[in-house]
């Protein structure tokens, strides 16, 4: 549950955007060989939004500090911080407490203590443990023999 809201959380402030921009550094294995034709990065320049009247607005411009939620800064960081609080404290942290803290739903401890609490009666009783007929074979229904 706490996944896709965090994978949306990081898709809609644009650090997605941040690691696709990110230079890629690769581990060679084997003789690293020397390339004599020169190597450039390019980055590329941050989205760009289209308004009705097809002006090219560039949202960093308005606002350095753009989360990628609106392009109203305030509202930006006051969605940036509700979905980081909601995505973190109440998904992650409250999740993970009541995961801890629900109860067994095997109910194997209740099985296991069950079964103690039945041996210990049965021995003060001097019956054994476990009886050749589990069930009455008089309470049993049997079907009818067929001739």
């Amino acid at each position: 549950m706490a996944m896709p809201l965090c994978l949306r959380a990081l898709r809609l402030s644009g650090a997605t955007r941040l690691l696709r921009t990110a230079p890629v550094y690769r581990l060679h294995i084997g003789p690293r060989v020397e390339s004599t034709t020169p190597v450039s990065v390019s980055h590329s320049a941050p989205p760009k939004h289209r308004h009705d009247d097809h002006d090219e607005i560039n949202v960093y411009d308005k606002n350095p500090d753009w989360h990628g939620f609106s392009d109203d800064p305030v509202q930006d960081v006051r969605n940036m911080r509700l979905v980081f609080f909601f995505g973190v404290s109440v998904c992650l942290v409250m999740g993970t407490v009541f995961i801890y803290y629900s109860p067994e739903r095997g109910m194997r401890d209740w099985a296991r203590r069950e079964a103690e609490r039945q041996i210990k009666r049965r021995e003060a009783l001097g019956l054994p443990l476990i009886e050749m007929n589990y069930y009455d074979p008089k309470s049993l229904v049997l079907p009818p023999e067929d001739k």
